[in-house]
């Protein structure tokens, strides 16, 4: 009872303390992208006070995403023992049967520290690969410097926009319009493409925006994580730069105007670059995971430790160099998305970069009082040569993988959406010891998201 009666006592400490910042959890903070409805085809935050004040608050908010998956996948690959010890076929595909995958949710704090100045931090709650909560990242960003209390910086901040810590870095656009975890309303799709640019990483951005104008240069670690541990010296059989920590520069020029009242134009073109790492994710940052739960996966196959399922991994650890381009026109209600990805990079044991290609198109048109409902197709396709694995792949030998995906989706208001997909993806190229051998998965997914 004592245990108990103490327990009570904590928690009630901790209600009433919290109660004030759950009660500014209702006001936006400034030169945010609201978590809800209005965040969509919102990129770069904007030069915008949001109509909030800058006085002291917190803001906290969520985001909830939850699947109903109905897929099935089969492949023609040959019969690999899993080891010497083990004649289970490697390359047999799991069982697959309707039902919900794993529950994911983010947890979403702002604190406006003063005018212009605002904190984020975002925590996984649950995620495919993390089922305990994790955080994302955080970091601090300026849009104004009131503290030098200077009129010259004042002017120079009407356009640029600082931001230092832990964030997800600004390469590309189609980083705005992907799924990450539970936060899922941006997204008029399930998924996010086969070849998902993403990562945290540890640096500073600048964001120039003024007259339809965007450009953005950063530079990070070019790591998931930090670490100040001093890598072993090269040997003289090792690749050249294999034991080198490099920072990562990444780039971004672009236009994006409001035309009329009907016609939004937004044409942009990024660029990501680090000449070695230590462990370099650009393309496996995403520790929520694929939403198409265990496709193409063999018998063996966990949820958590295969969260990739549908995606390419093309395995740039150490240098990378990467190209994106992204066209976003939206005419009333129908919107055209494009993608034109060219990557490039190695493993720290490879003497030769190796080359990805990705295209996507996406075609949505909303409709309804508030744009409420939608319907969306998108193509995506990409060319990538692998590492060689004995006598799998190799740079003479790309793959190639190709889905479509039909989508709709119903925003039952601006916090509630409801989206049912359609989806086909074929795995093409793909040597007959691979278990992708004229692999190929599709199905239905229904997803619900809250966010606020």
């Amino acid at each position: 009872m004592k245990n108990l009666l103490s327990f009570l006592h904590i928690t009630g400490l901790l209600a009433f303390i919290m109660v004030p910042f759950f009660l500014q959890a209702q006001n936006d903070v400034q030169n945010y992208r609201p978590y809800d409805q209005r965040g969509a085809n919102i990129f770069e935050t904007p030069k915008s006070d949001m109509g909030a004040s800058g006085d002291f608050k917190v803001r906290v908010g969520a985001n909830f995403a939850q699947q109903f998956q109905a897929l099935d996948h089969s492949n023609k690959a040959d019969y690999l023992a899993t080891s010497a010890t083990d004649s289970t076929n490697a390359n047999q595909l799991i069982d697959l049967s309707p039902g919900f995958n794993l529950a994911s949710a983010n947890l979403n704090l702002d604190a406006q520290l003063g005018e212009g100045v605002r904190v984020n931090v975002i925590t996984y709650l649950s995620a495919r690969h993390h089922t305990e909560a994790y955080v994302k990242g955080g970091y601090i960003q300026f849009d104004k410097l009131p503290f030098f209390n200077s009129e010259g910086v004042d002017n120079l901040m009407n356009n640029l926009t600082i931001k230092v810590g832990h964030y997800e870095v600004n390469y590309g656009d189609a980083h705005y319009r992907r799924s990450d975890n539970g936060a899922a309303l941006y997204n008029p799709f399930i998924e996010n493409l086969i070849l998902d640019a993403f990562n945290t990483e540890i640096g500073g951005e600048l964001i120039y925006q003024k007259n339809g104008l965007v450009a953005v240069g950063a530079v990070t670690n070019g790591e998931i994580k930090g670490d100040v541990v001093k890598l072993p010296d090269l040997k003289p059989e090792d690749v050249d730069n294999s034991s080198k920590k490099s920072p990562a520069f990444i780039g971004k020029l672009g236009y994006d105007k409001q035309v009329s009242d009907d016609l939004r134009v937004r044409v942009t073109g990024s660029a990501y670059y680090t000449a070695s790492s230590k462990s370099n994710n650009l393309y496996g940052g995403d520790r929520a995971g694929s939403r198409y739960y265990l496709v193409m996966e063999n018998t063996k196959a966990t949820t958590d430790g295969n969260f990739y399922s549908g995606r390419l991994r093309p395995s740039y650890s150490d240098e990378v160099l990467s190209f994106m381009g992204n066209a976003f026109l939206k005419y009333k209600g129908l919107e055209f998305f494009g993608t034109f990805e060219n990557a490039s990079g190695r493993k720290s044991n490879e003497s030769d970069m190796r080359t990805a290609t990705q295209w996507a198109t996406d075609l949505i048109y909303r409709f309804g009082k508030e744009e409420n409902f939608y319907l969306a197709g998108r193509y995506n396709n990409v060319k990538a040569e692998l590492p060689a694995a004995g006598s799998l792949y190799g740079k003479d030998n790309p793959v190639t993988i190709s889905r479509y995906e039909i989508s709709a989706g119903w925003y039952l208001n601006k916090n509630i959406l409801a989206k049912l997909a359609y989806v086909n993806e074929d795995y093409k190229d793909y040597p007959s010891k691979s278990i992708y051998y004229e692999g190929n998965f599709n199905g239905v997914v229904f997803e619900a998201v809250v966010g606020f």
